[in-house]
């Protein structure tokens, strides 16, 4: 902002430099009939003055777009680390809402910083200097000038009271027709096969039509204050003219102060003509911090209800530490599940959850990450030496480094298979290239990604975001391959089998088994048999105790 004043600053200074230059060329000319070429220094400050008004022009608005840029960018990188933050229970219906705030709705900002906010610097500096300059060379037309200039921000005021609200609107119907859009994408599959898609292809119709008319009105406003403002702006000038003229005419004012007033005279109100113009923008571009302070504020006071105390312990080594749950429910859409759930996952174990759909297995497993906090009970950590700690004292970075977590749908990509599994390498592992390879290799062999998608798309294949290009099963090897090249002492998974047949089932039987034999704690959920009959222990989500041990 000291910049912007500054830079508007040198502006009014070469506004005031090029109305003397052109009053003192216009004067000789017209007067005395002297020709610029007689006397080439005004012409020489002239255009020295108009060039560094372009440099200070080109350089507010360079900087205002780097601004805007970083501004941006940190608003969006802010909203998306809080939501990503709050888990999958407080997140919940809001990924689509957030994403449409996070792209289109913070690009509304832009304009609002590189239009709006250095037009309001230049009307702080130009406006008063040029004002000021008039008064010097004459006082009857900066008194008309004072008279006019408050109609300008009473003008705005007014305008801004009608439209309060509008650009808020816009916003929030942006941002529904967006989640709409995207639950209608995602359940297309279901609806097609229940004949219910035409109804929702009308629902996301009709939030389409109301947006585009809450834009009309929106561009409508716009063009009206615009109008007002230009209006108003040009009326004061042209009373400035008007009186000028007469005065020139009957002898009562000197031709040089006539024309650098006059010069001058738009300079006044060009700075606020150019704010009416932004002045749309300034609303869109506060709608859209307004919108994305309410969700980083909400995202706060939600995390703080889910972390409870500060986590300022690190976490226990994960391969020698109990994980206890006593007691734990937490409430779902219409009852607890997990219900007064009581059990010990053990180190260096393969622990199962069973449960029907909805019982609570997922919830289980986000409370044990910290990712959701119980409505009641609690999960604490227990090490080899008796010592417990309370899970919400726990530094969750510090526990999720020592966990690997394969939901049911896992996030893979973008980049090819050799760049997605090579971060997944242990520290100590022989880094070379023919190293690399083999341990790569063998992971690969061991899941069986080799024969599904290495030996038909080969180690450099690039996929898409999202593992674009994979089926859900290939996407899952590639998870299990890092999650086995890690070899964490928490390894995680969410119905590992539920997109495979019956041999790959048996692949990822020998791979938990593996896992074990490793020394890592397996925490798996599971419908089937096989994967039941491997665990070491089989915990009961509905029951609320271990059924098998």
């Amino acid at each position: 902002m000291i910049r912007t004043v500054v830079l508007g600053l040198v502006e009014a200074v070469c506004a005031i430099t090029t109305a003397w230059c052109v009053a003192l060329l216009g004067s000789d000319l017209l007067a005395e009939r002297t020709w610029p070429h007689e006397n080439p220094l005004p012409l020489a400050i002239l255009a020295a003055a108009l060039l560094m008004r372009a440099a200070a022009v080109w350089y507010t608005q360079a900087t205002g777009h780097r601004a805007a840029t970083d501004t941006i960018g940190e608003l969006r990188r802010a909203v998306v680390e809080k939501n990503a933050a709050l888990g999958p229970r407080g997140r919940s219906g809001e990924a689509a809402s957030t994403a449409a705030l996070a792209t289109a709705g913070l690009e509304n900002l832009r304009p609002y910083l590189t239009g709006y906010v250095p037009q309001l610097a230049l009307s702080a500096t130009v406006t008063p200097l040029a004002l000021l300059a008039i008064a010097v060379w004459d006082v009857t037309s900066a008194i008309v000038a004072c008279i006019a200039l408050p109609l300008i921000p009473i003008f705005m005021i007014l305008i801004g009271k009608m439209t309060e609200g509008s650009s808020a609107r816009s916003l929030a119907t942006m941002r529904t027709l967006w989640a709409e859009t995207l639950d209608l994408v995602e359940g297309l599959p279901t609806l097609r096969a229940l004949g219910r898609a035409k109804g929702s292809e009308r629902i996301v119709a009709d939030l389409g039509e109301r947006h585009k008319k809450s834009a009309m009105t929106t561009l409508a406003w716009a063009f009206l204050s615009s109008f007002a403002l230009e209006l108003i702006a040009t009326l004061g000038v042209a009373l400035i003219a008007v009186s000028i003229g007469l005065r020139l005419v009957s002898g009562g004012m000197e031709l040089f102060p006539g024309i650098a007033v006059l010069v001058l005279a738009a300079e006044v109100y060009l700075p606020l003509r150019l704010v009416g113009q932004q002045f749309h923008a300034s609303t869109d571009g506060l709608a859209a911090v307004d919108a994305a302070f309410e969700v980083l504020n909400t995202t706060a006071a939600i995390e703080a209800e889910t972390t409870g105390t500060p986590r300022l312990r690190p976490a226990p080594d994960l391969a020698h530490t109990s994980i206890v749950l006593d007691d734990l429910s937490v409430v779902g859409r219409d009852r607890l599940a997990p219900a007064h759930l009581t059990c010990t996952i053990r180190p260096g174990e393969i622990t199962a959850l069973r449960g029907a759909s909805g019982e609570g297995k997922s919830t289980t497993i986000a409370a044990i990450l910290g990712l959701l906090a119980p409505t009641s009970g609690a999960v604490t950590l227990r090490t080899a030496h008796g010592e417990t700690m309370a899970l919400n004292t726990i530094d969750r970075e510090s526990m999720w480094a020592q966990v690997a977590w394969l939901p049911q749908r896992p996030v893979v990509g973008p980049g090819s298979l050799r760049e997605i599994l090579e971060p997944a390498l242990p520290a100590d592992a022989d880094t070379t290239s023919r190293g690399a390879q083999k341990l790569l290799e063998q992971a690969a062999h061991a899941t069986g990604l080799d024969a599904h998608v290495i030996d038909v798309h080969g180690w450099d294949v690039e996929l898409g975001r999202g593992g674009t290009g994979l089926s859900v099963g290939q996407r899952q090897r590639v998870a299990l391959t890092a999650a086995l090249l890690e070899a964490k002492p928490l390894v995680i998974l969410d119905e590992p089998t539920s997109h495979l047949d019956g041999a790959s089932e048996a692949m990822i039987v020998r791979l938990l088994e593996t896992l074990r034999e490793g020394g890592s704690s397996v925490l798996v959920t599971a419908h089937r048999q096989a994967l039941l009959d491997i665990a070491d222990q089989v915990i009961d989500v509905r029951a609320g105790e271990v059924v098998a041990s």
